[in-house]
């Protein structure tokens, strides 16, 4: 068998949309992964459907690469914090990290969050400033806020003795030359060779394996994928699945080992310690437990994960029309495939209600959260979603806490004004503010998570679309007492039939419609939101009462204006309290949660009690 190739592993960090799996794409093109003539998408690393619509990296994924007879082993990483428990656990299979600058928009909020975990556990950055050749670039600024953020992190004089390289990941050059505008990223894979340590491994000691993420195969069964700390795996041999207190979970045979071929996994007959593998044989072991050979008892210390910040309620879908658009509808259809999720996710959290008919599903934001759903849906599910809540804490002296982010806001300097005062009312305290050039202003606050809940759509009204606000998680602090919600009601449907344009015609007076004409509604679903603070029930379905005169003019033709239809993060963002989302898969329903008008009267008099 022939020696082994020398191996670098290594994880690239960025914040959302920096050009990460563009880069990605273009190291494999380089590098020979892909024959000149072969057919390979954009973003190859985006493989789910969800990741290519979005152009956002949801799930984190090794791929591996040859460069002048090295083995270069890269992880493509989420850059959003929502889904920062990928990154937490991946960053314990790789030996340096590549961090990817915009050289615009510089350091930014999720970076700080994955370059503070790559720098607490003593790797090495390469520091890239990517898309120089941008007209409203200012790399020297950038590269110092780079610096600055790595001080603010404890990053040590090694770790800040990092080698800068500017790059286009689209044009597919990497140059020590800030003005260079062509070229080859061969001086990055140069440095990736040269700066990144090979694996200090043991490959005589017995095998051991920490599982980092795991995956279903409808052949292979449970797939654990993560990095070989000791010794050497053959097909076949006998392991163990061990938990974080030492305890033995299951005893089992390496049924399949894999290894990352540029997109593939390729089956191998044996790997080494400081391989990325992928392992298949094991029934329960699951993520953050040590696979080893039998003779080992020492489990290998995982990274802890973050604790989820946020809840919402996954229900059975009452409403009048479920069951008609999809067929996965029953509790116990939801409870496995949250089960299954659960599994999977770390980074989620799921508890069944006393009714049986509910779950409690808490993760890191509602983005995460609205992954999840999206998904269901695709997949046939019908739920109601409940209104996110935080998770709140107490502190040393039983005061109640509560989760604050960071938020970093870019709007034109016009804005400003508007979404200072916006914050201030949720609570925000503002931390900073200063220009970032080409009149737009940075702002920096430290807000309740409570209350961002639902701000994000009048954000980008209040700024005409052209604002940017990325969040991130900071600490749990003081409960703020309470902070004002929607302002303004909502219209409710009296009645269940479908809605007819004569109808919503009369009510366009009353406020924002959310419905068309001839869709199907019924008793208590939110057609429409109302101009003033209170709900009000409505009749859509109103038609024009016909009479055998003839009228002296013709009538007037009905134009209506077109309704506004929600996204299902737009709809989770919207509800208040007392309100659901109906989510099919053909359709994004706002609802009362009670939907009895009587029952609802009776329910507010006793919250009012």
């Amino acid at each position: 068998m022939s020696a082994p190739l020398p191996l670098r592993n290594i994880a690239i960090i960025a914040h959302v949309d920096h050009g990460k799996t563009t880069l990605v794409d273009q190291l494999f093109r380089q590098s020979g992964t892909f024959r000149d003539n072969q057919r390979v998408e954009e973003r190859a690393m985006d493989s789910n459907d969800l990741e290519k619509e979005r152009g956002i990296t949801i799930l984190a994924k090794p791929t591996s690469i040859e460069w002048n007879g090295y083995r270069i082993n890269i992880v493509d990483t989420p850059g959003h914090a929502d889904f920062g428990a990928e990154v937490e656990r991946i960053l314990s299979m790789v030996d340096g990290v590549i961090l990817l600058v915009d050289s615009s928009e510089g350091a930014m909020p999720q970076t700080k969050f994955v370059t503070g975990k790559a720098l607490g556990l003593g790797l090495k950055p390469i520091v890239v400033v990517n898309k120089i050749d941008r007209p409203d670039g200012r790399h020297a600024e950038v590269l110092d806020e780079v610096f600055d953020l790595f001080v603010s992190l404890d990053a040590n004089d090694e770790q800040l003795d990092f080698p800068t390289l500017y790059a286009s990941g689209r044009n597919g050059y990497a140059s020590y030359d800030p003005d260079a505008r062509e070229g080859t990223l061969t001086p990055l894979f140069e440095k990736i060779v040269e700066h990144v340590p090979a694996p200090n491994l043991d490959v005589d000691a017995p095998f051991s394996f920490l599982a980092t993420l795991l995956d279903r195969d409808n052949f292979m069964g449970r797939v654990l994928t993560g990095r070989v700390q000791s010794g050497t795996l053959k097909v076949n041999d006998p392991i163990r699945a061990i938990d974080a207190d030492g305890k033995v979970i299951e005893v089992g045979r390496a049924s399949k080992v894999l290894t990352f071929r540029g997109l593939d996994r390729v089956p191998v007959d044996e790997a080494r310690a400081g391989d990325i593998i992928a392992l298949a044989g094991l029934e329960k072991a699951t993520v953050a437990n040590t696979i080893a050979a039998p003779e080992v008892s020492v489990p290998i210390k995982a990274q802890p994960i973050d604790p989820p910040t946020l809840a919402m309620r996954f229900a059975v879908n009452d409403s009048p029309l479920a069951g008609r658009e999809g067929d996965k509808v029953t509790s116990r259809m939801i409870r496995d495939r949250l089960m299954r999720e659960a599994e999977t996710n770390v980074a989620i959290r799921v508890t069944e209600s006393a009714d049986k008919d509910s779950f409690e599903v808490a993760g890191r934001g509602e983005l995460q959260l609205g992954v999840v759903i999206e998904t269901m849906r695709r997949e046939g599910f019908e739920l109601g979603i409940s209104r996110p809540r935080v998770l709140f804490g107490t502190d040393e002296n039983g005061g109640r806490t509560e989760p604050y982010e960071t938020v970093v806001i870019d709007v034109d300097d016009e804005f400003s004004g508007t979404v200072v005062e916006k914050m201030q009312r949720r609570k925000a305290e503002l931390t900073d503010m200063r220009p970032s050039g080409a009149g737009k202003t940075r702002i920096t606050f430290s807000a309740p998570s409570r209350g961002l809940i639902g701000y994000h759509g009048e954000f980008l009204s209040d700024t005409r679309g052209t604002g940017i606000m990325n969040r991130l998680f900071e600490k749990y602090d003081s409960h703020k007492g309470p902070i004002e919600g929607r302002l303004n009601g909502v219209l409710i449907s009296n009645g269940t039939g479908e809605a007819v344009g004569y109808a919503l015609n009369s009510l366009e007076d009353r406020g924002i419609l959310f419905v068309k004409p001839q869709e199907k509604i019924y008793e208590g679903m939110i057609i429409g939101e109302n101009a003033k603070p209170d709900d009000l029930e409505v009749n859509p379905m109103k038609s024009k009462q016909l009479t055998n005169f003839r009228s002296t003019g013709k009538d007037d033709a009905i134009r209506l204006t077109p309704p506004k239809v929600m996204t299902l993060e737009q709809a989770i963002a919207y509800i208040d309290d007392d309100e659901m989302v109906e989510v099919t898969p053909q359709s994004v329903r706002l609802r009362k949660a009670i939907l009895d008008p009587h029952e609802r009267k009776k329910a507010n008099r006793k919250k009012d009690v």
